[in-house]
């Protein structure tokens, strides 16, 4: 309403046009997975980074852009401050997950975890959902990186808890988990030594990965012979159909 009544509406052109064309940068080096600045941003500097020198591209291509940008744009809207580039960046991860839920749709998913260190050595937590979609096909999506204090199986677990609670998803609905990683699996190997079975399966699949991925003629047969049994069973109905289950 104040917006509306507003009479400077020439400002407000400026501002929209000025986030809006600031916006348009960030998704485009997000989406090309650019980085964004450079060690050198002066204005005397022959490359800025990413960021601005687009920022200048579509400036200098359009007498419209040009207006509401940098040394055109006011003091406090030149959207350029390290920042401010931050802050666009976590706007758009906000908006892109909200959207990857959306088309979660309440279905069943899996977590698939990684963890590794950055260039300041600190653990972090890369986390990709995968489920199925509306149309049927599986989908994987990366929904962004968190910080934890080490790759325990409890600082995961803590993580992944609190990423769910912001996200606010159901753990009911979780299907499947995949992990990367030798420090988290310490409670699994521990289990396995105590279980003779759990002990028997875990080097069952140990040789038969070794045995089939060591050759591409193995992994043609297992192929075709799975698809055999598929055709079988569908000819039989003994193999449950729906979209999205299969």
């Amino acid at each position: 309403m104040g917006f509306r009544n507003w009479k400077k509406k020439d400002k407000i052109r400026q501002h929209v046009g000025a986030v809006g064309t600031s916006l348009d940068c960030v998704r485009f080096l997000l989406r090309q997975g650019l980085p964004f600045r450079r060690h050198d941003e002066i204005d005397t500097s022959s490359n800025k980074g990413n960021y601005l020198e687009l920022l200048q591209f579509l400036a200098d291509h359009d007498e419209k852009v040009k207006a509401v940008v940098l040394e055109n744009a006011p003091g406090n809207l030149k959207l350029i401050a390290p920042t401010i580039q931050k802050d666009l960046v976590n706007a758009c991860a906000t908006e892109t997950i909200k959207k990857i839920i959306k088309d979660m749709d309440g279905a069943f998913f899996s977590l698939l975890v990684d963890e590794s260190c950055d260039v300041l050595v600190k653990e972090q937590m890369a986390v990709v959902f995968r489920y199925v979609d509306k149309n049927g096909d599986v989908i994987e999506r990366f929904v962004g990186i968190q910080h934890v204090s080490n790759t325990t199986s409890n600082s995961l677990k803590e993580a992944i808890d609190t990423l769910f609670s912001i996200e606010e998803l159901s753990i009911s609905m979780l299907r499947g988990q995949g992990y990367d990683g030798a420090s988290n699996m310490k409670a699994l190997v521990a289990v396995a030594k105590g279980n003779a079975d759990i002990a028997t399966f875990f080097t069952s699949c140990n040789s038969l990965v070794n045995i089939v991925g060591a050759s591409c003629k193995r992994r043609d047969m297992l192929k075709d012979q799975l698809q055999k049994d598929i055709t079988e069973a569908l000819e039989k109905y003994t193999f449950p159909t729906r979209r999205g289950l299969n």
